[in-house]
């Protein structure tokens, strides 16, 4: 039985770990080739790579930063050489560099700002040619409960993940004319490394369970599913939405 992303091309960006690393597999099990991204990690991402050839389909793995603009376009670019077409964008890649308002550096909201938001954009604009020539195609941004209740901490985040929000609305606009479907999915905890002293300190612990209604920790399989729906076919007719992936956590 073929799956729902069959034949399709799949750029996930920040894909060599964590939330990223989840949806380049579950993409490669629904029948995608992937081009997986990191800006470090290289050896985590040929990891990711075997894998998904292991599947039985094709992956290459691309480094990039994304904050930047060649980068951004040489990623985009990679993949059109190699694999024909860009079908899906996944924007994930992220970082945290936290500290309290009056604390925090120009430094640490730059990184921050730049990584999320600025790269979101530069990727879906580096992956507007593919997309136009296709009259077709699928942007998956990833936001964060952060960017809808804020964050004590974390203003430069929540800055950046609120900021996506309103930039999806943008791109599914200025897209639909070309039949692209832009959307993004926002999380809530993901068991993942960036989130690991949330999950075992005792304190932090309680504090954030007490505000996910449905009491659990996301596993990758948890979140999976719903960038494979707006990847797929299925969604075809979805675009310009935010879709809530937090056990109820951002509820409001």
């Amino acid at each position: 039985m073929a799956g729902k992303l069959e034949g399709k091309v799949a750029v996930v960006t920040g894909s060599s770990r964590g939330v990223g690393r989840s949806v380049a597999l579950a993409f490669g099990r629904e029948g995608a080739n992937v081009v997986v991204n990191y800006s470090r990690s290289e050896g985590a991402a040929q990891e990711v790579v075997k894998q998904i050839e292991e599947m039985g389909r094709k992956a290459i793995a691309v480094k990039a930063d994304v904050s930047k603009r060649d980068d951004a376009q040489a990623l985009l670019k990679a993949a059109g050489d190699t694999f024909g077409k860009v079908d899906i964008l996944v924007n994930n890649a992220g970082i945290t560099r936290p500290a309290m308002m009056h604390k925090m550096t120009e430094e640490q909201w730059d990184a921050v700002v730049d990584l999320h938001m600025k790269g979101t954009f530069l990727c879906a604009q580096a992956a507007y040619p593919y997309f136009k020539e296709q009259q077709s195609g699928r942007i998956i941004n990833v936001t964060s409960v952060a960017g809808i209740v804020g964050t004590v901490g974390q203003i430069n985040y929540s800055a950046a993940k609120g900021g996506i929000i309103a930039m999806t609305k943008s791109m599914a606009r200025e897209l639909a004319r070309y039949q692209v479907c832009a959307n993004v999915i926002s999380l809530g905890i993901v068991a993942t490394e960036m989130t690991e002293k949330i999950r075992t300190d005792p304190k932090l612990k309680e504090i954030y369970m007490n505000r996910i209604l449905l009491k659990k920790f996301a596993e990758p399989d948890h979140i999976t599913p719903a960038f494979v729906f707006l990847a797929s076919d299925e969604a075809g007719y979805i675009t310009g939405q935010l879709l809530c992936v937090d056990g109820g956590y951002g509820m409001i």
